[in-house]
């Protein structure tokens, strides 16, 4: 999931510098929603990891 962040984040990167504002605001909102994603499973794991043992 981290991985999909990383590239929806490089093509915002690449439409904002071509000027796709369109393109790369979804991009970066894409990217945006699949980090916290992440971000909120990474701490459910780490929590589960500490209450097993």
């Amino acid at each position: 999931m981290l991985r999909y962040a990383i590239i929806f984040f490089v093509i915002a990167l690449i439409a904002a510098v071509f000027g796709f504002t369109g393109i790369a605001a979804s991009a970066a909102g894409f990217a945006q929603i699949l980090f916290y994603g992440f971000l909120i499973l990474a701490v459910i794991g780490l929590l589960i990891g500490l209450v097993r043992r």
